[in-house]
């Protein structure tokens, strides 16, 4: 099932493309858990890798898809930016996902895994 964006997500992809670290920041409860290429937990190690992941890399993000699954958010995204690409896809798409409580996020885990097609021999 595809559903729109909350609003919390919506400023969260905003403050990403505008490269905003405060704002995006804000989006995230202060107990958050975040995990791209590490793990961080608070919102001070929070902060700490999404600006080395998100901001420093000039990223910018192009939801293809969303999926609410049992309250939680599936997002798929197209990423681009300022990060070698050279071992990656083009387009680069990754799933985000998002679990929010009280308007803020408080999990986001971004992967990079293409969507299982059952129609491909094994």
């Amino acid at each position: 099932m595809s559903t729109a964006l909350p609003a919390i997500i919506e400023e969260h992809l905003a403050a990403v493309n505008a490269g905003d670290l405060d704002a995006l920041t804000a989006t995230f409860a202060d107990d958050a858990y975040f995990t791209a290429q590490a793990e961080a937990r608070g919102i001070g190690a929070v902060r700490a890798l999404l600006a080395r992941e998100f901001i420093d890399n000039h990223v910018t993000m192009d939801v293809r898809e969303v999926i609410d699954h049992h309250g939680d958010l599936i997002v798929r995204i197209k990423y681009d930016g300022d990060y070698d690409k050279s071992s990656l896809p083009d387009p680069l798409i990754m799933t985000s996902h998002f679990s929010l409580r009280d308007g803020k996020i408080i999990t986001l885990s971004v992967i990079f895994v293409p969507p299982f097609d059952a129609a491909r021999p094994a």
